[in-house]
């Protein structure tokens, strides 16, 4: 799986108190290369002053090298504003050698307070980044960032352009040049920016997104590589600045031939999140050596971070068909439907777990009456889809007050998962008592005694999560792991992995810490949360991992996969993009909570790799998939 890695000497650039003009913030750091070393320019910023009659902190752009691309020396004030176009301040720069100059694009500030009608672009010219040559005011309607192509594409120079960044929507933009002095020609412009809708590319994924110029295009056997900000939810409630990456055509750089699906960053670090402006990640170059693409971005407004990740599999990720693969519902779903003249099972039953045990299929269930308590039900099958035998009587319900009702509603115990190891079964299901959070219970029996049929001899549950934290969708993996057992459960919104010595460690002060391995994903089907599903399966190529996620667009509840290492099981080695299972029967659509399938089980018979689910808290079906298949998608 694609990952990226930040520099473990981040910041790489940090503001310094002994220089008056970047003493507060130096940010946006745009890298070339010439000869072994890297030179980077970037946005300096001092504590405010009065510049032409106005109290501000004055940008201008400084200037630094290095021989390894993370630890700078010589930094020096390279462009300060001297132009009445720029006279507020000169801000990040984007750096492109085309022939035997450095072009550099920046922001130039004329007014202040800062409109959009006085935040243009400006160019400098230098023929050794030691020296300007020339400056040229670039654009006279709002813009900022600016970029050139570093060669001719049919025959003319080439640059994108953010367009209305302050006043949106925002495009962005491709110029052509039939000669240098068109990228400061005002006629040019006027009728450029007349038929600006020509010129523009699509980068937009929903509406309420704000899209800008990151790192100059960096050319690429199957395309010209651009790294942007993708700003999600721009200006409203869940706004996330993420750091995305598109393929441009080479002959035709407004034709998108691939792009990333989600951010390949988003604010993580403390350095990300504390600054000048918080939660902010923002690019600004990019380099290729070998096959890394090193990533510079401003974090938070107030330094320059790099981050690395292949060349290759991104451009992988990028162009990668979206995959068909899904289950396939067995005919006769759903396989178990509540029973009216049950009392506890009479409203509905679902999310079941399931295990293999004496060539039969065994499936505990969350069955509920209508006094709104959910306690667990059994029953039998021997091919895996047919039912042969099922319970009368609940196996397992509420017996701690962790887990009785407080007063009327939901409660008890919810939506068990079983794990064998050695010769126990170890459950853990949700503890809820209709008042306080819901945590998590384990439970346990031996293999004899279940198959006995002597229920009576779970063991006592014990919380094994925290108290006032919502946590839920657990299990404990069927073998340790270095000596240790492995433990997966879901804070919200994240599924987290834990480590635990002994099961003695739960002592009523020792509960799941926070360690997240799997995270919602930006603008897709699992963006708003994730939760384990069903137990994790090893196979040859690693832990399958089924879990479920929700859509903040639609509130729906789906079904993907993932896989984690045999060994470092918190290590993802591969995560289906599409989901594999989502709400399009009646049974999964229509019920007591509507559009949720929800696993709790999942084994493998034969070939294929069955779940079985809950169908909107109602009812319970079963669906299968080609175990191989779902690898081969997963190692993808």
């Amino acid at each position: 799986m694609l990952t990226v890695e930040r520099s473990q000497e981040n910041p790489v650039i940090l503001p310094n108190s002994q220089s008056a003009w970047e003493d507060l913030a130096t940010f946006n750091g745009s890298p070339i290369k010439r000869g072994r070393a890297i030179h980077v320019l970037y946005r300096a910023l001092g504590h405010p002053e009065i510049h032409h009659g106005k109290m501000l902190p004055l940008s201008t752009i400084g200037h630094a090298k290095s021989t390894d691309g993370i630890h700078f020396h010589e930094y020096e004030q390279f462009i300060t504003p001297q132009e009445q176009w720029e006279r507020f301040g000169c801000e990040d720069p984007r750096v492109t050698k085309f022939g035997d100059k450095y072009y550099i694009f920046y922001t130039a500030l004329s007014t202040f307070p800062f409109s959009p009608p006085g935040i243009t672009v400006g160019l400098a010219i230098s023929k050794d980044l030691k020296k300007i040559e020339s400056k040229h005011h670039v654009t006279h309607f709002n813009s900022k960032a600016m970029t050139l192509f570093p060669e001719k594409i049919g025959g003319k120079m080439m640059a994108l352009l953010s367009v209305n960044t302050d006043q949106p929507p925002t495009s962005i933009g491709l110029a052509a040049f039939e000669k240098e002095s068109d990228m400061w020609s005002r006629e040019y412009w006027d009728a450029w920016y007349d038929n600006l809708s020509s010129h523009a590319l699509n980068l937009h994924k929903q509406d309420g997104d704000h899209v800008e110029i990151g790192a100059t295009p960096i050319k690429t056997k199957k395309g010209w590589l651009l790294v942007y900000a993708h700003i999600y939810n721009y200006g409203r409630s869940g706004q996330t600045f993420g750091i995305e990456a598109t393929l441009l055509d080479l002959k035709n750089p407004q034709k998108i031939v691939g792009r990333t699906r989600t951010p390949l960053m988003v604010p993580q670090e403390e350095y990300e999140h504390y600054g000048m402006v918080p939660d902010i990640i923002f690019p600004s170059g990019a380099y290729v050596e070998k096959n890394d693409l090193h990533i510079y971005y401003g974090a938070a407004d107030t330094t320059i971070c790099r981050a690395t990740t292949s060349l290759s599999e991104l451009l992988d990720e990028m162009l990668a068909p979206e995959s068909k693969l899904r289950f396939e519902r067995h005919k006769e779903n759903p396989i178990l439907e509540p029973i009216p003249e049950n009392g506890w099972e009479s409203v509905a039953v679902f999310n079941p777990a399931v295990f293999k045990e004496d060539g039969k299929i065994h499936i505990v269930y969350r069955a509920m009456g209508d006094d709104s308590t959910s306690q667990f039900g059994y029953a039998v099958s021997e091919d895996g889809t047919h039912i042969k035998e099922r319970l009368s009587q609940p196996i397992y319900g509420p017996r701690e007050d962790f887990e009785k009702k407080t007063h009327p509603g939901n409660s008890g115990c919810e939506d068990p998962r079983f794990a064998r190891l050695d010769d126990d079964f170890y459950v853990c299901y949700t503890a809820f008592d209709g008042t306080n959070p819901p945590r998590v219970a384990l439970t346990s029996i031996s293999v004899d005694d279940f198959m006995a049929r002597r229920f009576n001899r779970f063991a006592r549950p014990k919380l094994i999560s925290a108290p006032g934290i919502d946590d839920k969708d657990a299990i404990l993996f069927p073998e340790k792991i270095d000596g240790q057992y492995v433990f997966i459960h879901r804070i919200q919104p994240s599924i987290h992995l834990n480590y635990i010595n002994s099961l003695d460690d739960f002592d009523g002060e020792n509960f799941f810490t926070r360690n997240p391995i799997l995270s919602p994903r930006i603008n897709m089907w699992d963006d708003l949360k994730v939760g384990l599903s069903a137990t994790p399966l090893k196979t040859d190529d690693g832990w399958l991992l089924i879990y479920h996620g929700v859509s903040s667009k639609d509130g729906t509840y789906r079904v993907g996969a993932a896989l984690l290492d045999l060994k470092r099981p918190e290590k993802v080695i591969g995560r289906t993009r599409a989901p594999l299972l989502e709400p399009e029967m009646p049974y999964e659509k229509e019920g007591i909570v509507p559009n949720v399938v929800f696993p709790c089980g999942a084994i493998i018979i034969g070939k294929k790799l069955f779940i079985y689910y809950g169908g909107a808290d109602k009812v319970i079906g079963v669906a299968s998939i080609k175990l191989a298949d779902l690898l081969d998608e997963l190692k993808k």
